[in-house]
């Protein structure tokens, strides 16, 4: 099989279609021939830099969907045939991947496959933020950034049907037609900092009641200052920025999170339950998904290029 590897942190540069043995299904796995695999910021950072648990030398890609072709021993949950996704196993740029069991869904009838490739990190992630995070009520303003992108897209549908108003912000002109399809109420076309007296206005002067923050340092600020009294930062954007900061620079009592899904599905049990959530809005028209772009998994390199070229749009996928 082929899978994209990295032998060294830096640029899409470093990254190579390469040759690699096939993998077996050991105990508690199912050997999955990939369908599809999500491009997403996070696997930028991997690539650039590398977190614990992804170091090189290391085959990237973290999420997709595919069709079980093998099973290890003691697996009888799932059939060869059986379409599966995930939003977490290491290594997923690859034709072939031997996953745990308990890291995979059965993707249902009526979810395309590219659906289901799309909606699995970015949907759980923007499932955590508008009911665990900050549980959006009726009548409550959310602030979304990179309203255009797949989490921004997903995460105001999702505010949206809880009854929420969105203030999407945009990188660019163009974005903002697809932010207000999506279901953004207003759209602010910024590239950095400088919204918080613009999002005061559309709130009658009191703030929103959440910003859903991945800008990174340069909109850190600009998202507290947008807050309401006990308005909840939520911000995600490690990858661009961890700024310092003492907890008597809060203003206005603000209350301030890191995200991260995986608390939200630490247990198989929560990741079916909250899965199926996700799949069920598909089901029911309240969450559509929109595919940015498609791109051979060999060309992996110009996907990264694409998406941190901040201009692209929706979920970006590599397809084998």
């Amino acid at each position: 099989m082929h899978a994209i590897r990295i032998e060294e942190h830096g640029g899409p540069e470093v990254m190579r279609w390469t040759e690699l043995p096939d993998p077996v299904a050991g105990p508690g796995e199912a050997l999955v021939r990939l369908g599809a695999a999500g491009v997403n910021f996070m696997d930028t950072g991997a690539r650039e830099q590398g977190t614990p648990g992804w170091v090189a030398p290391l085959v990237l890609g973290a999420e997709g969907m595919g069709y079980v072709v093998a099973l290890g021993e003691g697996v009888d949950s799932l059939a060869v045939g059986d379409r599966v996704a995930w939003y977490y196993h290491p290594g997923s740029y690859a034709e072939l991947l031997a996953v745990p069991v308990d890291s995979l869904v059965k993707v249902p009838e009526g979810i395309a496959d590219e659906t289901a490739a799309a909606v699995m990190l970015q949907g759980l992630t923007a499932h955590h933020f508008t009911t665990a995070s900050y549980a959006v009520r009726p009548g409550d303003t959310a602030v979304v950034h990179a309203a255009a992108g797949g989490v921004g897209l997903l995460l105001t549908q999702m505010i949206k049907a809880r009854g929420g108003t969105v203030i999407g912000l945009v990188s660019r002109e163009e974005k903002a037609a697809i932010a207000k399809e999506a279901g953004a109420d207003h759209v602010l076309v910024r590239s950095g900092g400088g919204f918080e007296d613009e999002v005061r206005e559309l709130t009658g002067g009191q703030g929103a009641h959440v910003v859903y923050d991945g800008g990174g340092s340069a909109t850190f600020r600009s998202s507290q200052l947008s807050l309401r009294p006990h308005g909840v930062h939520a911000y995600y954007g490690p990858f661009m920025g961890v700024p310092e900061i003492r907890p008597t620079d809060l203003p206005q009592s603000i209350l301030l999170t890191y995200p991260v899904v995986q608390h939200h599905v630490p247990t198989r049990e929560a990741l079916v339950r909250h899965t199926g959530e996700v799949f069920d809005m598909l089901l029911d028209g309240k969450l559509t998904v929109r595919i940015g772009g498609r791109y051979p998994l060999a060309d992996a390199a110009r996907a990264h290029r694409d998406i941190e070229s901040r201009r692209t749009t929706g979920k970006l996928l590599l397809l084998p």
